[in-house]
């Protein structure tokens, strides 16, 4: 719940997990649930929305995704088999704590687990490697009570010292860029009515209990406790020498990467495949006492772009596919003598945008400013923005590249969060003439007859805009927007890169003006605030702001804040309607669409039905075609 991925890639959704960020999207398979960066592949499979009036058309679905969830009732499987994926999505790490992208996490959240979970039927928290709890009637303290028998990969015992060690020797350690930090630092009102921040307290009672304090009421607490608890005993001599953020990297012996989830890495082939063996000694079990997971292995295959990724799933190479919507109308007739189903499930979580740098930093390498002085002043102009949303022809992506399958997205949370979307925000419908009067009013004209509006100070209004490639969804999306800007005389040059450079752009060299990216999402607005709290690192237009840069994100920190910290859950919806509403005003990100989530799979599974948050867990998953 805490922070923010870029979003990598879309599959269906390893069993569920809830680490806390917000990361950026590079590829779509289920989503976590909460903000990561994208790559962009394919539209996740997972999450959907509620009945709103952003969607009208998607009651129906919505309705009968929730029959699905009540009605479904586990089978007893039988063990073997694979699930066969085919994927666009490579990790950049197998080092989950300091991960920042979904290709990451999508891998390793079959291997590491937190205290709780968040049901693929119905979204609500349940047991996971905390077997129960109880809190103080202020909601301050909470103690957990771990599941006794639960061991580590190698066989050591998970105890409640490997909790504490997460805690307060990775999350909470200043020395460690640790992802989902951002989900526990506490904000709140002194009694001054200053802004504060601290951090919880974490305790060991005993070898199966732990206590958490925390400052301040926290909404999302039972939620964020699905953050990953990481093993001591391997970790802790990494922290003690400095070398933690070097552990567990892609050339890492996969048998070392130690967890307690269903599964374990067997094999990685760079660019070519991850095989994820069944663990022999996980936890759980069915209703007759059968060891889980089902599965024998799931097999990842790694393949360089979308075309790719249906190719493998025509010829049988794959069991699931994300489908696009210009497959759609070829797959949709072959779902019988394929023996597959199509799943229609709404919008999803995630989110494609366009954004500009107004980061005013300086590179610690050469001195010289991130964005260049006359770029960034127009980058920070929200006139400029509001001109240029105004070009970005939604309806163009909808019907050109997601073949009608799609929905314009406006604000910032999606309507598949239910009553946290805001549908009345405002919106900046395709109105080339009108973004022409805005930039006209700013007295940036085309001056000399060029074609490029030149600003008052007689810059061409010329820059560098991004997108990653293997998605060809997302450059299809971007060439419109590019077409648009250029239709009101801005000078765009645009390239692909590798979603790796992506991601060292966003966070470590901020060496970009505008960039089009996609972002995971979750169920609860707070997922987002580590992209949304002007403090935070992933707040991609101008991050790690020592005071908020502006009002509006001054009132949309303590929007977030108040958000996480009110338990009455309409006045927590109220909050999060006027971040949005904000958010719409200041277009610091500029929308794109939302695709329909089509999943598709094999008819050769049991433990399946769409819901609005996954087709199943894959612990439970079994082949019943053995």
């Amino acid at each position: 719940m805490p922070l923010v991925e870029l979003e990598p890639a879309e599959e269906v959704e390893p069993a569920e997990e809830v680490e806390p960020l917000v990361e950026l999207e590079p590829a779509e398979e289920v989503e976590p649930a909460e903000d990561t960066m994208a790559s962009g592949e394919r539209e996740p499979a997972d999450g959907d929305g509620a009945d709103t009036a952003a969607a009208p058309q998607d009651v129906s679905v919505v309705e009968r995704l929730k029959r699905n969830a009540e009605q479904f009732e586990y089978q007893i499987g039988s063990h073997g088999g694979a699930l066969n994926i085919t994927t666009i999505s490579e990790p950049l790490t197998f080092n989950l704590a300091v991960s920042n992208d979904a290709g990451s996490s999508n891998v390793l959240g079959y291997l590491f687990e937190g205290l709780t979970e968040t049901s693929w039927l119905t979204d609500e928290v349940e047991p996971s490697l905390a077997e129960s709890w109880e809190r103080s009637d202020d909601g301050l303290t909470w103690t957990f009570h771990l599941r006794p028998g639960v061991v580590w990969h190698d066989g050591e015992p998970f105890t409640a010292h490997d909790v504490d060690f997460t805690f307060n020797r990775i999350i909470y350690n200043d020395d460690i860029a640790a992802s989902s930090r951002s989900t526990f630092q506490f904000r709140y009102l002194d009694d001054r009515g200053d802004w504060q921040q601290s951090q919880m307290e974490v305790a060991v009672i005993d070898d199966h209990t732990v206590e958490f304090t925390l400052p301040a009421p926290f909404a999302p607490f039972l939620r964020s406790m699905g953050t990953s608890i990481y093993p001591r005993h391997i970790l802790e001599p990494r922290v003690d020498d400095g070398t933690f953020a070097d552990t567990w990297g892609l050339d890492t012996d996969p048998a070392e990467i130690i967890g307690t989830g269903p599964f374990t890495i067997a094999v990685y082939e760079p660019g070519e495949r991850i095989v994820l063996d069944r663990n022999p000694d996980y936890w759980l079990t069915d209703d007759e006492g059968n060891r889980l997971p089902y599965l024998d292995r799931v097999v990842r295959n790694i393949v360089d772009d979308l075309d790719d990724e249906l190719a493998d799933f025509m010829t049988g190479d794959s069991d699931t596919l994300a489908v696009l919507g210009d497959e759609y109308a070829q797959l949709e007739p072959l779902q019988q003598e394929g023996n597959f189903t199509i799943h229609r499930r709404g919008p999803g979580f995630g989110t494609t945008f366009l954004t500009f740098n107004v980061n005013p930093g300086t590179s610690p390498d050469t001195g010289e400013p991130y964005v260049d002085a006359a770029k960034r002043n127009w980058f920070a102009n929200v006139e400029f923005r509001r001109a240029v949303a105004h070009s970005v022809d939604k309806d163009a992506i909808i019907e050109g590249v997601q073949h009608g399958l799609g929905y314009p997205q406006w604000a910032a949370v999606s309507p598949a969060a239910g009553e946290f979307h805001n549908p009345d925000v405002r919106t900046y419908p395709h109105d080339l003439e009108r973004a022409n009067a805005i930039l006209d009013g700013l007295g940036w004209t085309d001056a000399d007859g060029d074609g490029i509006r030149e600003d008052s100070d007689g810059n061409a209004i010329e820059f560098r805009l991004v997108t990653n490639t293997g998605n060809t969804v997302r450059e299809e999306a971007t060439q419109i927007v590019e077409q648009g800007m250029e239709a009101i005389g801005l000078d765009v040059d645009y390239q692909t890169i590798e979603f790796g450079e992506i991601v060292d752009q966003l966070v470590t060299t901020y060496d970009w003006e505008a960039m089009v990216v996609g972002f995971t999402g979750g169920p609860d607005p707070y997922s987002g605030i580590g992209f949304w709290h002007s403090s935070e690192d992933l707040h991609l237009w101008h991050p790690n702001q020592p005071e908020p840069a502006t009002d509006w994100e001054a009132e949309i920190d303590e929007l977030y804040v108040m958000g996480s910290r009110e338990l009455d859950h309409p006045t927590r919806v109220e909050h999060y309607h006027r971040a949005q509403e904000i958010a719409a005003e200041n277009v610091p990100v500029i929308y794109t669409s939302q695709a329909e989530r089509l999943t598709a799979t094999r008819n050769v599974f049991g433990n399946t039905t769409p819901t609005l948050y996954a087709v199943w867990d894959i612990r439970y998953l079994y082949r019943t075609d053995q």
